[in-house]
């Protein structure tokens, strides 16, 4: 029989309720919003493009928003180095190099590559023109897995700027960024994804899977409109 959610609403409900959001002490994380998903154009593993087209818009609100109260705004950005004509920083993990192995793409609507995606130099990597880093942003470009945190100076910068509440968004719900809001939850952060914002190559089931996880699990998934009210409610 097929799974459905159970229906946690009234939970969910009362913990919005509760939830302060502090700009002083807020942090945007924009992570992997590159041409390498959401250009349909040159994507190697594409967002659905009319999925590419909400959080595009979506997110260019959300920085308004954010510069407008002073938030930060963080963009973490996926590059594989090519080490021979073989061997990329990818190819190492075994379940990518099994995908590409078997000739199977991770996104059901379309072909995608994981060894060519995201080539340090390639076009693919440089942050949709939408969204672009502005004078005041800042940039982590050397993510390698799934994590904003592993392996980057992620968690320094947000100690530097006296952070204790992320709001994550950006590709792919299920993936990039369940993965990030473990690690902040591990490591004591308030943990907010806005659902405008985020969108998954690997099919909407597993997107709406990943903010079903979130808000029942380890943190808040607000609207853009629910946001703008908590920052409100802060200035009261």
């Amino acid at each position: 029989m097929p799974v459905r959610f159970v229906d946690r609403s009234l939970m969910i409900a009362k913990l919005k309720e509760h939830l302060t959001v502090d700009p002083k002490t807020t942090a945007i994380i924009a992570i992997d919003m590159h041409r390498g998903h959401l250009d349909p154009n040159v994507a190697t593993m594409p967002v659905p493009a009319d999925e590419s087209r909400r959080v595009l818009e979506s997110a260019k609100k959300l920085f308004t928003l954010a510069r407008k109260y002073g938030i930060p705004i963080i963009h973490v950005i996926l590059q594989i180095r090519q080490i021979s004509e073989q061997l990329t920083e990818a190819s190492i993990n075994p379940f990518w190099s099994a995908v590409e192995t078997v000739r199977e793409t991770l996104t059901p609507h379309k072909p995608s590559t994981i060894f060519k995606h995201n080539i340090v130099g390639s076009v693919q990597t440089e942050i949709m023109p939408e969204v672009a880093p502005q004078k005041g942003d800042y940039v982590i470009d050397n993510k390698k897995r799934l994590s904003a945190f592993y392996g980057t100076d992620l968690e320094i910068l947000l100690r530097t700027l006296n952070v204790d509440t992320l709001i994550i968004i950006g590709v792919n719900t299920n993936t990039c960024i369940l993965c990030t809001a473990f690690e902040a939850f591990n490591r004591d952060f308030k943990v907010i994804i806005i659902s405008d914002c985020v969108a998954s190559m690997y099919g909407n089931d597993l997107h709406e899977f990943a903010l079903q996880n979130i808000s029942r699990c380890i943190g808040w998934v607000l609207s853009l409109s629910e946001l703008e009210n908590k920052l409100g409610e802060s200035l009261k």
